[in-house]
């Protein structure tokens, strides 16, 4: 059974390149793409503008939002066939 609550919110391991992790000021999910002095980059799943982020104010996603993004990214695929 999925579970919607918050995985550990470390902000310093979900800040690894490659993590998918949530701006809890925008409220929106992206993988970590690199860093820009201070800021972390965010791409959101299945492509689009990459936006800075704080990483104190970054985390984990709970299984739905993970969920969420991985149906994002395969329509986003299935669009582009």
């Amino acid at each position: 059974m999925a579970t919607t609550e918050p995985r550990d919110a470390d902000p310093h391991t979900s800040a690894a390149y490659g993590a998918l992790v949530v701006d809890t000021k925008t409220n929106k999910i992206g993988y970590v793409m690199g860093n820009e002095g201070p800021h972390i980059q965010l791409r959101p799943p299945g492509s689009g503008r990459e936006w800075d982020a704080d990483p104190s104010e970054v985390r984990h996603p709970t299984d739905t939002e993970v969920l969420r993004a991985r149906v994002t990214e395969l329509n986003r695929a299935g669009r582009l066939r």
